[in-house]
């Protein structure tokens, strides 16, 4: 028996089809289904429309139809708590096992070791490790990279309650906490110490994370992250002010996704909101008196690929 789970959300419904003879697609009523993992599938619509955060979600659900006493971890815990990932392993998820339990289960990443009741919480019906010990193991275990964007996202939940304001104390008391989880293992402490250092929760989106890596990267020293600016009609918020010296100038991530996504759109259409932004940013240039520059995921993928971006418009770290 064959069950079938919708991509993305949680599986109070599941639907039995029968299984076919065509590899890891099967069809139902003339629907293509795509394979989870053995046995269990979800409408080929619905996964290629899902997020990457949502086929992880989604794999987890289909693992934890066959070990209900699994508790998901590091990225896949991210994911369960809302967080963005950063190239995340798209086929497989995690889980914390104890060392004694034996074998291994397909599609998984087994992480040997112990999670405190306290450190477990529910989410969508499956059981995970908290936001702190989350982040704790993401940061300790995954790429610097990846592990920023989880450490960034973590802290916006915990400590932006609104536009233009950052909990400075509620982001140094956990930040505490992660730390501490981390340095109770002995494997990866120094690498989660560098990017305890270096996460923001300022940055509100994945690549603002990846951004500000390449800045630092290529020189820049002094960053600071949702800058506010007096516009004519309320304040404006730049995503970085790049304050070297050499560059004094503001520079923004631009996802295209805000000329697209209908609720980032609210109504307006996508040449609205680039007008829109336009104005903005000739409002910023001449009030401010400093360079503005725009950049996208393409200009991300490595740091001299972003420095030819910032040269462009006169920018460059001292």
């Amino acid at each position: 028996m064959t069950l079938l789970i919708p991509a993305v959300h949680h599986v109070a419904e599941l639907g039995r089809i029968r299984r076919t003879k065509t590899g890891d697609r099967v069809a139902d009523d003339g629907r293509d289904l795509e394979r989870i993992r053995p046995g269990v599938y979800a409408h080929r619509q619905d996964w290629a429309a899902a997020s990457t955060e949502g086929r992880v979600i989604a794999r987890a659900h289909a693992l934890g139809l066959i070990a209900d006493d699994a508790v998901f971890s590091h990225e896949t815990a991210a994911a369960l708590h809302g967080l963005p990932l950063f190239r995340p392993d798209r086929t497989r998820v995690h889980l914390t096992v104890s060392h004694a339990r034996p074998g291994s289960a397909v599609g998984t990443i087994r992480h040997r070791g112990f999670v405190p009741e306290e450190e477990i919480v529910e989410i969508r019906g499956l059981r995970c490790t908290t936001l702190e010990r989350t982040v704790a193991d993401v940061v300790r275990t995954a790429g610097f990279e990846s592990a920023v964007v989880v450490a960034d996202a973590a802290l916006r939940a915990r400590c932006v309650p609104g536009p233009g304001s950052y909990d400075e104390d509620e982001a140094g008391a956990f930040l505490d906490a992660v730390h501490g989880i981390a340095h109770r293992f002995a494997h990866g402490r120094h690498r989660a110490d560098r990017v305890l250092a270096f996460a923001d929760g300022r940055a509100q989106l994945p690549g603002e994370s990846i951004s500000r890596i390449r800045l630092v990267e290529l020189g820049f020293r002094s960053i600071r992250l949702q800058v506010e600016v007096p516009g004519p009609h309320g304040s404006y918020f730049v995503d970085f002010a790049l304050d070297d010296p050499a560059a004094l100038a503001f520079g923004e991530f631009d996802g295209a996704v805000k000329y697209a996504d209908a609720g980032m759109l609210a109504g307006r259409s996508g040449a609205d909101v680039l007008d829109e932004e336009k104005q903005r940013e000739d409002w910023i240039r001449g009030a401010t008196q400093r360079r503005l520059a725009r950049w996208g995921w393409r200009h991300l993928e490595t740091a001299p690929v972003l420095g030819r971006r910032l040269a462009a418009f006169g920018i460059r770290p001292a």
